[in-house]
């Protein structure tokens, strides 16, 4: 969800904190959710024995600058571009001195960036070196569901699963991230996520910045649960634990003790900002109380640039902002627990330097048009968000695994309007699979400023619903489906998932 005070609407502001080191002291919320606090699987489970000298190898520390993560550069032949991607396991520094096991993509904790280009095929090389089956889903993105790496797609440890599809979205910010059953939370705590760039020939993206890791960088946001001893914790045994940590962590770097650095080089820079946390909800703002020029949500451009006071972003969301950059800014991350335990705080996580000489043309005052649906011969449907206890359910069904999911049946061409009612007082992030959708409302009232773009991930508070609707464009299948689902990777986990299966007709 991304929640803002539109230009011409002050009812949802909020009170700004100012900069300030002390704005690292940190505390943590121990409240409970209201669910039974029964024994899940137990926490800490690593993905193998690691070697001694795995052990003794740890990520690089980071400095003050900003990790910028890897940009996974693609191999063309024959009108196919191929990206290579391994799961494997590794060791970081999760909390400043202390060795984690962890897992990333090509790598010891997170994954390379990828840049698709709308119209192009890509083929994904997945390796699993994990000692575990995995799935890689690619969250936001238009596929076909047989290429979609939902729970159809797990593959084998040391197997390796290789989808291919042309790419039909426009201009985003998307993510990948494991999708298997029972083990997504686990796999994606421990650090198997990278970032997508989508990237089209539109005018506003000709007039966007698009350097990467010069004026258009990656914001990766983790707020975990950890043991002193570096033991990432992923479900509800592990986070009830006493004496952990939640270290939030900014393209892999801990950013609880330090501000990170970003020297500007040009005055104009954007910022995708990604929510990779298993259940926190984080909020960016200006420590000097600016505004924020937001572009982007979920799935792509806003109809214009607009300033909002602060992005609010449940787990699996995505926004872009820009920001002129002709002194000096420090952006801070609120972070609020989403599940029965977690962060709470405010961090100064990024001071950035202006450096850039170039002047800039003014941004666009149109970037797309988004035609609002007529939902008054829509298929309406309502899907039930609750819970027994520990047990997690979509539509009274808890999914754990296929046989067990409700499913959702619809047909190629289908125009739907669902209300998603929370009959839990749970925090719930809704993610759809395949195809975006717009908010027709919130709570009962009717979406403004940013909540009028497209979005595949948002908020359902407690005893509250949403109302979205969506069409079901190009990609029919009778035997693979999509998920939909609590992106709350527990409550994934813990059976709040559903299929949706999408034929011909």
């Amino acid at each position: 969800m991304t929640q803002n005070t539109d230009p011409a609407d002050d009812t949802n502001k909020r009170p700004k904190s100012r900069g300030g080191k002390g704005l690292h002291r940190r505390k943590f919320l121990g409240g409970m959710a209201g669910i039974g606090l029964g024994a899940v699987a137990a926490a800490g489970a690593t993905f193998g024995l690691l070697t001694e000298a795995e052990r003794k190898a740890s990520a690089a520390t980071h400095t003050g600058a900003l990790p910028i993560p890897d940009l996974l550069e693609g191999t063309t032949t024959d009108g196919t571009t191929t990206f290579t991607l391994e799961a494997k396991s590794g060791t970081s520094e999760v909390l400043s001195g202390v060795t984690s096991t962890t897992a990333g993509y090509n790598g010891s904790f997170l994954g390379p960036t990828m840049k698709w280009t709308t119209g192009d095929k890509v083929l994904l090389n997945i390796t699993n070196s994990l000692t575990e089956e995995t799935t890689v889903h690619f969250h936001g993105a238009h596929v076909p569901p047989s290429m979609d790496g939902g729970p159809q797609n797990a593959f084998a440890a040391g197997g390796t699963w290789a989808p291919t599809f042309t790419v039909l979205d426009e201009a985003k910010t998307l993510w990948y991230h494991p999708h298997a059953l029972g083990t997504t939370a686990k796999q994606a705590t421990h650090g198997l996520a990278g970032m997508i760039i989508v990237e089209d020939d539109s005018t506003a993206s000709a007039a966007l910045p698009s350097d990467y890791g010069v004026d258009d960088i990656p914001l990766v946001f983790q707020c975990l649960a950890v043991s002193a001893a570096g033991d990432i914790k992923y479900d509800q045994t592990g986070y009830l634990t006493s004496g952990l940590k939640y270290p939030v962590l900014v393209n892999g770097a801990n950013v609880d003790d330090t501000t990170l650095t970003f020297n500007a080089t040009k005055t104009r820079n954007r910022f995708r900002a990604l929510n990779a946390s298993p259940s926190d909800i984080i909020t960016i703002q200006r420590s000097d109380g600016g505004k924020l020029t937001q572009i982007a949500t979920d799935q792509g451009y806003l109809t214009a640039p607009t300033g909002v006071d602060s992005i609010r972003l449940v787990a699996g969301a995505r926004a872009e902002f820009v920001m002129d950059v002709t002194d000096d800014v420090t952006l801070q991350v609120v972070i609020t627990t989403g599940w029965i335990r977690g962060g709470s705080g405010t961090y100064d996580f990024l001071s950035v330097a202006a450096g850039g000489s170039d002047a800039p043309d003014d941004l666009p005052g149109s970037l797309n048009t988004i035609k609002r649906y007529d939902t008054s011969d829509f298929t309406a449907r309502t899907i039930t968000l609750s819970n027994t206890g520990t047990s997690m359910k979509i539509n009274g069904s808890s999914g754990l695994t296929m046989a067990s999911m409700a499913m959702i049946s619809t047909t190629l061409g289908a125009k739907e309007i669902w209300t998603i009612t929370n009959a839990s007082q749970l925090e719930h992030s809704f993610h759809l699979h395949d195809v975006p959708y717009q908010l027709i409302s919130i709570n009962g009232a009717a979406p403004t400023g940013v909540d009028l773009g497209w979005f595949d991930t948002y908020e359902v508070v407690g005893g509250g619903s949403i109302k979205i609707a969506m069409e079901f464009t190009d990609f029919a299948d009778d035997s693979y489906m999509y998920m939909l689902h609590c992106h709350l990777l527990q409550h994934e986990d813990e059976g709040m998932m559903a299929s949706l299966m999408v034929t011909d007709g």
